[in-house]
């Protein structure tokens, strides 16, 4: 726990690397998450043993708070567990790596696939490169991109999440 005139204590690592802070964060920077959810978020991490006074603050506010009060209150309780927001490139590389888990885990839908936003992404890594090649650009071009083999096109996506999954993470915290 953070007391007044301390350095935070590092956030507590994720199996997987990160910190649910940190991922809220990436997420946060990547315009993922809902900001009525970013309260609930707080909560978790008093709960998990963060604690910073604009933590405690955003924790509090009702679902319905004002978006630019939950925001400032948001970075300035990251700022105080020593968390910094990612670059928003780094974000949205840390969503695609994302994506590629929820994928393997079966946890979305071909039509979240099928979006040209992930085709301006500055991939870096081969294992980004892959998977973007892969993904079909729109929903409604899905057939016409998959053409008839729709099976080894899953299994070769499957083999490009997985590479991507299993790859080291995207940026510090996320």
């Amino acid at each position: 726990m953070r007391t007044a005139g301390r350095t935070p204590e590092p956030e507590r690592p994720r199996p997987g690397g990160g910190t649910p802070l940190g991922e809220a964060a990436c997420r946060y920077q990547a315009n993922d998450i809902p900001i009525e959810d970013v309260p609930m978020i707080a909560a978790v991490a008093l709960a998990a043993g963060l604690d910073s006074p604009a933590l405690r603050e955003l924790a509090g506010p009702p679902r319905h708070a004002d978006p630019r009060d939950v925001r400032v209150a948001f970075e300035q309780a990251l700022a105080e567990c020593g968390i910094a927001l990612p670059a928003p490139d780094v974000a949205r590389r840390h969503g695609l790596r994302r994506l590629a888990a929820r994928f393997l885990a079966q946890d979305v839908a071909l039509a979240d696939l099928a979006a040209d936003h992930w085709l301006d992404l500055e991939v870096r890594t081969a294992a980004e490169r892959s998977f973007v090649a892969l993904l079909p650009p729109c929903d409604c071009c899905t057939e016409y991109t998959l053409g008839l083999d729709r099976r080894a096109w899953e299994a070769r996506l499957r083999s490009a999440a997985l590479a991507l999954a299993s790859s080291p993470p995207v940026g510090p915290g996320c």
